[in-house]
């Protein structure tokens, strides 16, 4: 562990709040809150559940609950994760006071002792050198590093990660490293909502995650700018959470060529416009020579949608027009509209 995390202002230990973005997963909401709710007042304060317009008997479930810590939200439509978690972290900061707040999907949650392990973060006399966010290491339930997970320093920033990366590095030239997780922990510029750790006094710098972004990269843009804002945050090894992806895993006997595609298409769109806002904010003027490498790569995901590559393509293109743009702010049921007539 790192000299990092201040305590509260006041001496008290720091009042932090959960928030939980739910959508048609009953059976892995039941586990994270559960685990959550093991952790005493004194770790954890309130939960804060935002229900995406569940359908799936979410929202019967959590209304049976009784726990006062628990503060559930339901959103009249789906909003995506991003629209989730800024709902979310704007109620815990409003309603709740809390000193930190930390963010996970629904299939996310500490792993036993995470939540202790945060508070036993020693402080730091001198708040210049405190984290303003902390990442948690994420793990598989049945144990392994969760690879989407991995926090990562911005190789453009870092002239190490960048030679890394340039050289054949792919993800792990800028992503820390396997050994990274056995250290005493470090800086990093980027990680996900998956165990996120932030500070109240960050979020009220630097506002809330845009909701626009429906899905795809709110997680990276929002701590990224975090960090490009003067923000510090730290991956604690020490911190343990657990990522339960089953649900995703390719099924047994699938395709190596399926395992690419997106499923429901509609997703090409969010993916990559949001892709081209964050590399756009993480490589500066170098985004544009950069293009000339992501987009021929992008473009070649077409043969992975034999049967929707016109679909995929028009998708893409909407993407990649309002990414470069810097346009977020579209209709969800207009990305819907578009997919399927693409079909057509």
């Amino acid at each position: 562990m790192t000299d990092a995390m201040p305590v509260a202002a006041n001496g008290e230990p720091l009042r932090l709040v959960a928030v939980v973005v739910t959508y048609n997963r009953l059976a892995k909401l039941k586990e994270t809150i559960a685990r959550l709710l093991e952790s005493p007042a004194g770790e954890l304060a309130a939960v804060v559940v935002v229900d995406n317009a569940s359908t799936d008997g979410t929202g019967d479930w959590l209304e049976g609950l009784r726990d006062p810590r628990l503060d559930v939200q339901r959103s009249a439509e789906n909003r995506g994760g991003a629209g989730g978690f800024e709902s979310g972290m704007r109620r815990a900061m409003e309603h709740h006071a809390p000193d930190w707040l930390v963010v996970m999907d629904d299939d996310g949650r500490p792993a036993p002792g995470g939540m202790a392990a945060f508070h036993a973060l020693p402080s730091h006399q001198e708040p210049a050198q405190a984290w303003d966010g902390v990442a948690a290491a994420v793990y598989f339930p049945q144990g392994g590093i969760c690879e989407m997970n991995r926090p990562s320093r911005n190789p453009f920033w870092h002239g190490r990660e960048f030679l890394r990366t340039l050289f054949g590095g792919g993800r792990s030239g800028f992503h820390v490293q396997p050994a990274d997780y056995q250290g005493p922990g470090m800086q990093v510029d980027v990680t996900s909502f998956v165990g996120f750790f932030i500070s109240a006094e960050a979020v009220q710098r630097i506002g809330y995650p845009d909701p626009d972004l429906f899905i795809y990269g709110d997680d990276g843009l929002y701590t990224l700018g975090l960090t490009k804002s003067g923000g510090r945050i730290g991956f604690e090894p020490s911190v343990r959470f657990e990522h339960d992806l089953s649900t995703f895993q390719p099924k047994a006997g699938e395709e190596a060529a399926q395992r690419g595609r997106f499923m429901p298409l509609w997703k090409v769109y969010y993916y990559h416009r949001n892709l081209l806002l964050l590399y756009r904010m993480a490589a500066g003027w170098l985004f544009w020579p950069a293009l000339l490498v992501v987009l021929p790569k992008w473009i070649s995901k077409v043969r992975l949608h034999p049967g929707d590559r016109r679909a995929f393509m028009r998708l893409l293109i909407r993407a990649m027009s309002d990414g470069l743009r810097r346009r977020s702010r579209v209709s969800h049921q207009d990305i819907l509209a578009l997919a399927d007539q693409a079909k057509g």
